[in-house]
């Protein structure tokens, strides 16, 4: 049986790449008038902050807090090199809980299947 999704990971790549280039383009021509990367740097603070600040709020609540921060994070990390950092730490730190939560599974389970 084939997996549907084999080429899902290749497909993704070609649009990234062609995405990566049009921003490329599209920065440079933005960064060559300095009016224009001044306001785009605003607008770009702006947002990431607005999206922060709503994960935030979102996290007590049912749904996805900690989802849209990392999303805020990730365009403020268009930017700037603190939240690029930032978003980094955050990474490696959700890495190692997911890691410690499923040893901590498989080690409940054992117990369980040991005392059956």
């Amino acid at each position: 049986m084939t997996d549907p999704y084999a080429d899902d990971a290749a497909r993704a790549q070609r649009l990234s790449k062609r995405f990566g280039r049009f921003m490329s383009t599209w920065r440079r021509w933005i960064s060559r008038r300095p009016w224009l990367n001044t306001v785009y740097k605003v607008i770009v603070t702006t947002l990431g902050l607005l999206v922060v600040v709503i994960g935030l709020i979102l996290v007590p609540l049912p749904g996805p807090g900690w989802l849209i921060v990392f999303i805020g994070l990730t365009i403020l990390g268009t930017e700037y090199h603190w939240a690029r950092r930032l978003l980094g730490w955050l990474r490696r730190v959700l890495a190692r809980f997911w890691e410690r939560w499923g040893a901590w599974r498989a080690s409940r389970k054992a117990r369980r299947a040991a005392t059956q």
